[in-house]
């Protein structure tokens, strides 16, 4: 980044930024000091108990998913691309959905503690080692590393601070609360730190719409496609609409529904109607990111048409060279909060998921005897460990081309087996265990391939879009499923028959909730909005 991007701080802007590193630390273990017990419980550390309520679950959720990622790439995305990336964003919301609808009752009817527990519940011990390997090695490689070099990046770009030193700070004080305070630190954390990133990416947009002349005036500067979501391949060709409506659901379905990291939120839920509320609260929150991320990288491409901003050394650029042009003195601190806040959650939150999978799907098996505050102890200890090697690990973030695309492009071929597996798993009852194990393994080695093609793409010529081989991924992974499933058919156990929806009609059926929030008529709201928003910018 140029000089012309670095923030003019001012001695208010320093004392925000301190104030909430000050602050959301404290609170992590300030929360964890509050429900600390004389006997030490794993279920404490790992699920916050049991106790979660469905406005934390959905402002954990959130605040997991969002990172720095969103905050400066997204912008970017608006800034070249306008708002078809918003994609990623909206369609997110429908996900939320099937979560909500279909898996999180079986999560917690199971009473399960990790997403691998369930696949062993469902199918078998043997699904369950695999997905939890598959668990640790992309969260600590997607979730923290990707978020933690972006992270990196922008602070450079922001105060001129190393890259390495970032890295190294900004993970050592997200871990000091999430390996002393467990999930419960991560999600209470996380609520607050979802509020200051709404503000200061709000203040952004705020500012960035007076500077421009409002709606109107951003209308009038953008040329009308860039104000659409759905785009043919020759409009975008990087994401035209098919590809998105043809992958998205395969990688999303493995993300929201299906990655420890994200779902462990909800494992951690008081009761099935929190769990299935939570999501669903989430995927309002989720409309807001096309407005608050990906809309000033618009209004900047706006400016610049203007002549009111200068141009971008790079696109990447964008969101620190427009917060530094708009914001006035002040405010540009709340956004550098905003910006530690999306980091440090995504952090936290993948750091508590390894623990867990580690500790409860690994360790445990090896040490069954182990007592309630071994566990405590081995978690913190991976805890640590993962931290070390996403803090070694980040660095190499570097060679991927655009940090937004670069990260979707792993996910991609990590996703396709997984959710095969899972959505197979819920609503066929002959998907068999044989058929999972051999899905998992030989999608994985497949995707390792399509991965290392499209890497080398410019010597192998590979042209297949990334969105469309997960969609490719999927079918042949769903085929393979289907195919031994029918070879090898699945004996089932009294547990594992309670784990299949008979008709997806089943998942709605039950008396209606009297006096309270339904989760299904709190579901059809969030459709029919999602629906009214792509009429509205399709």
């Amino acid at each position: 980044m140029n000089g012309a991007s670095r923030l003019a701080m001012s001695g208010v802007d320093l004392a925000v930024i301190a104030a909430y590193l000050v602050g959301i630390v404290g609170l992590g273990l300030w929360a964890w000091r509050r429900r600390r017990t004389k006997q030490a419980s794993s279920a404490q550390y790992f699920l916050a108990g049991g106790t979660l309520r469905w406005p934390v679950i959905g402002l954990a959720l959130f605040s997991t998913n969002i990172s720095t990622i969103h905050l400066v790439s997204l912008a970017q995305e608006g800034y070249v691309n306008g708002l078809a990336y918003g994609n990623f964003e909206w369609m997110a919301a429908f996900l939320l959905i099937v979560l909500a609808l279909f898996f999180a009752p079986f999560y917690i009817r199971a009473r399960v503690a990790t997403l691998p527990d369930f696949l062993e519940k469902r199918y078998s011990r043997a699904s369950r080692d695999w997905l939890a390997a598959l668990s640790i090695v992309s969260a600590v490689f997607i979730h923290i590393g990707f978020s933690l070099y972006t992270g990196a990046v922008v602070l450079r770009g922001l105060f001129g601070i190393d890259i390495n030193t970032s890295i190294i700070v900004t993970a050592l004080l997200t871990g000091l609360y999430t390996i002393v305070g467990g999930l419960l630190a991560v999600v209470v954390t996380e609520s607050v730190q979802t509020v200051v990133l709404i503000l200061g990416s709000a203040c952004v947009l705020g500012f960035g719409l007076v500077r421009i002349g409002g709606w109107d005036g951003l209308v009038a500067a953008v040329e009308p496609v860039r104000l659409t979501v759905l785009r043919t391949a020759a409009e975008t060709p990087s994401l035209p609409w098919y590809a998105v409506f043809l992958g998205y659901p395969v990688i999303g379905l493995w993300y929201w529904c299906a990655d420890q990291t994200i779902v462990q939120r909800v494992l951690g839920a008081k009761d099935e109607r929190n769990a299935r509320l939570g999501p669903l609260f989430a995927g309002f929150i989720k409309i807001l990111p096309v407005f608050l991320f990906v809309l000033p990288g618009l209004i900047a491409y706006g400016l610049v048409r203007q002549g009111a901003l200068p141009a971008p050394r790079s696109s990447a650029d964008v969101y620190s060279l427009l917060i530094n042009a708009i914001l006035p003195v002040g405010l540009k601190g709340l956004v550098a909060a905003a910006l530690l806040a999306a980091l440090m959650s995504t952090v936290s939150g993948a750091l508590n998921s390894i623990a867990t999978l580690f500790t409860l799907d690994i360790y445990k098996r090896w040490r069954p005897q182990a007592s309630e505050k071994r566990l405590t102890l081995v978690g913190r200890a991976v805890t640590f460990a993962g931290m070390v090697v996403a803090i070694l690990w980040s660095p190499m973030v570097a060679h991927f081309q655009s940090l937004f695309q670069g990260i979707t492009a792993v996910i991609c071929y990590i996703a396709p087996p997984i959710t095969a597996v899972f959505i197979w798993g819920v609503l066929w009852k002959k998907a068999s265990a044989a058929a999972a194990r051999a899905t998992l393994m030989a999608g994985s080695v497949l995707g390792l391939a399509v991965f290392f093609l499209d890497w080398f793409k410019e010597s192998t010529g590979w042209k297949v879009p990334s969105m469309m081989a997960t969609f490719y991924l999927f079918l042949v992974c769903s085929a393979v499923l289907v195919v031994v499933s029918l070879l090898r058919p699945h004996v089932h156990t009294a547990e594992s028959e309670k784990l299949v929806w008979r008709r997806p009609a089943d998942a709605l059926k039950g008396a209606w909730e009297r006096g309270g929030l339904d989760y299904r008529l709190v579901a059809i709201v969030l459709f029919l909005a999602m629906a009214a928003l792509y009429v509205v910018f399709g």
